[in-house]
This record gives structure tokens, sequence and C-alpha cells, in this order.
């Protein structure tokens, strides 16, 4: 076949693959589970010839080497949505930080930044001369198909996931063969409030319910106190370990979808080996790029749909700030907006946005009379419906000022109520 012989003329090792960027080149490289560490080692061994070179990436895992301080004027991230990785110079100015709906992303590419390269990791190809995208498609895709020119991080480890998530060997110009894990996130059991919260979540979720859930002890929770219901569907941004195991449980069986019936559809996985080998070949899953999956003109045409998204606080108006720490960006818009936008305009859906009432061990309440100064709205209080804490769910949609604040003290902590109440009574909420 001439694809093959067109693969093995493009074979390179990582430093030669990485030669062609130059100074001032805009480039693009995947990130999550498919981040490209070889790729991305060998081109931090070549700062001392590069300048300017631009990084676009979202959520990076691990170390992130062209945002240590010495890649400064060498290399400088354009992060997406901010992690350990590179929060540390995105707070100290020496990467930038882009707040955008996360459907919005592939746009980017495809209109407004004009990409040299796109460093992407995928599965071998298969008999017809296709690579895989694997766990990642995000704006991936968007990337490869848009770039001057394409470099390709092929992984015999890597999962050949289904879907629109395929890129062909033509449009690649170097291949760089590996065979390494990849990343895990380690899934982790949830605390008793989580569960708490997870309970009231679930009341409120019918046989036949398409939902979209993240990362953490909350969605953790909610799937495994889901295992009564029937008929479940998956339409989603991350596919984690726990709806791998709501599948193997036959509680997700997407049956009742309007929407891709008998489908998981999501943009990206996260998590153990054993949910990367399951998904693997599986036609039950589809991958999609994000401006598909996060779209919510997409997302409202499931019914009863449910989004449930965390939040770092939320202020008694229903404001919800879940990127930033005051000033200091902590992550990123990602797909809240996306599919809280979604349900809510979805027939018999239902946005919730969930956090525990308090954080460091109790000392702060997470149910604030105003947002901290710098603190960055991402879903503003029109679009909010739900607020879900262990003390219960505060129903916000289409509801005045003072019965929003009324709700949001009563699902507060009891030892931070009265000095929200007493806030709310000194600006006239209550």
């Amino acid at each position: 076949m001439k694809w093959i012989v067109d693969y093995k003329g493009k074979l390179a090792a990582p430093d030669e693959a990485v030669s062609v960027i130059k100074s001032g080149d805009k480039i693009f490289t995947s990130g999550n589970a498919a981040t490209p560490y070889n790729l991305l080692d060998a081109l931090a061994n070549r700062k001392d010839d590069l300048r300017n070179v631009e990084v676009f990436s979202l959520l990076l895992l691990g170390d992130d080497p062209l945002s240590a301080p010495e890649m400064e004027g060498h290399f400088r991230d354009k992060s997406l949505f901010v992690g350990p990785a590179n929060r540390k110079a995105v707070n100290e100015g020496r990467a930038d930080y882009f707040p955008i709906f996360l459907y919005e992303i592939p746009s980017l590419f495809r209109q407004q930044v004009d990409l040299d390269v796109a460093i992407i990791h995928t599965s071998p190809p298969d008999e017809h001369g296709f690579v895989s995208l694997g766990v990642e498609t995000i704006a991936s895709k968007a990337a490869a198909e848009t770039a001057k020119y394409v470099i390709a991080q092929v992984n015999e480890k890597m999962p050949r996931t289904l879907g629109d998530c395929f890129v062909h060997i033509s449009r690649i110009n170097k291949i760089v063969e590996v065979s390494e894990d990849l990343p895990n996130l380690e899934q982790k059991s949830f605390t008793d409030i989580e569960k708490q919260i997870a309970q009231h979540i679930t009341e409120i979720i019918g046989d036949g319910t398409t939902f979209q859930l993240g990362i953490g002890g909350i969605p953790s929770a909610v799937l495994h106190l889901l295992r009564d219901r029937k008929d479940l569907g998956i339409h989603t941004e991350m596919l984690s370990d726990g709806m791998m195991q709501a599948v193997e449980a036959g509680v997700v069986t997407n049956a009742r979808k309007n929407l891709h019936p008998g489908k998981v559809i999501a943009t990206f996985a996260l998590g153990s080996n054993e949910l990367y080998e399951y998904i693997h070949n599986n036609p039950f899953f589809e991958m999609h790029p994000v401006d598909y999956t996060n779209d919510p003109f997409v997302v409202a045409q499931n019914e009863n749909m449910v989004a449930i998204n965390s939040a770092l606080e939320v202020d008694l108006t229903g404001q919800v700030c879940s990127d930033s720490i005051g000033y200091n960006i902590y992550s990123g818009f990602g797909g809240q907006v996306d599919f809280i936008r979604g349900a809510a305009r979805s027939k018999g859906g239902k946005p919730i946005i969930a956090l525990p009432s308090t954080a460091k061990s109790g000392q702060i309440s997470r149910i604030v009379p105003h947002l901290k100064e710098g603190a960055g709205v991402v879903t503003s209080r029109g679009d909010v419906h739900y607020v879900a804490t262990e003390f219960g769910i505060a129903s916000l949609h289409g509801k005045s000022l003072r019965e929003r604040a009324e709700s949001l003290i009563q699902i507060s902590h009891p030892d931070f109520r009265g000095e929200l109440e007493a806030f709310a009574k000194e600006r006239k909420y209550l």
C-alpha cells in the first residue's frame, strides 16, 4: 500500500522532528493523557536556538518543560486551560491564560490563530493509513487540519478510539514512534460530604437521563449512587473510569438517547490503563472534536440532559467562579458553560453546579457574600439553575435576588449562615 511507504519515509527521531520549528512560530500541542512528552522534551532541548515560540495547549499533564523559568523568552505557553504544569508560569506572568469556552477553541485555529506546527499524539495507523487521536480529540483534529506542518507521536499503547477522531498519514509530515504507557488519573474514593451532595443530586435524576460529569469525588459519588437507575446515557466532555464502570454495571445503555442512541459521546478520556484498553476499538464509545461535543446547541438536543459541574465559590446572587482564586488563575472555563447552557435548553434538562459548602477543613465558606476581589465569573447568575451542597439543592432559575439569597443561605454551612444573612440584609437582598 502506498501509505505504508509514505509512513516509513516520514519516520524521525524526536530532535529531527522538531527541528522544523523556528523562532516566532505558533505551535499547538495535544494535552491531557495525550501529552507528547518526548517531543516537548526534544523541543525544550532546542531552547538556545529559538526565541518567542508561542505554544498553545490545553491542560498538559506532568511537568511542562517549556514553562520552566529558564524558558522565558524562548517559549511562551498560551494556555487554553491552566493546570499544575503551567499554573505557576501563568501567575508569574511568564505564560498567558485564555478565558474561552471549550467548544470555541477549534474555531480559534480555523479562523484566528495561524498555526505553523501541530504536535499530536496518536495511535498506530489502521490498514487504510488513518491514525486515531485516541484519548484526546478536543482541538487536536482542528490543529492537525489547519497547521502548516504536523508532527505525530505515534504510540503503540494509544487506544484506537472511534468517531470523528482520525487523521490520515498524508496529512502528517514527521512521525516519531514510541511505546509508552499513557498518564493515569487515580480514581479516588469520595468523601462523606461528596456522597451527601451526590445524594441530593441523584434525587432529581430519573431513568433515561443523559448526563455530563467532570473530574472529582462528586461525579464519582453520583455514578456510584445511580446504580439503581435504568437506561442512562452519556454525552460528556471527559470519559472516566466511573463511566466505564457504570457501563459495565448495565446502568448506562444509551438506549433512550434521542441523539446518538446506543453511543457514549465524549471528546477526551482520562483515567486508568483499564479505561484506555476498554475504549480501544470499542464501537460503544465515540470521540468527537469539542466543537461538536460541547456545542450548547448539540448538547441541548439530548432530552433530559443533566450537567454536573463544580465551582470554587458561588456568591449570594448565583455568580459562579471556577477558574480563579481571587486574581490567581487556577484552571479555566473548560466546558462548564457549554454544558450548563446546553442542559438548560434541553427538554427536561437540569444544569447543576455542585460544591462542598466549605473549604480548608471548614474554615471558609464557598457560598460567599460576594466573589473575592479579582475572581472571575465563569458562569453568570443568569445561567445558573441549580446549586447543590451537602445541605441540599437551591433552585435559582427565574428567582429574584432576594429568593436566590434565601435559597443559597439555606444550603450554606450553618457556621456561616449568620454572616451571610447579615450581608444580605445590609445589601437589601433580605
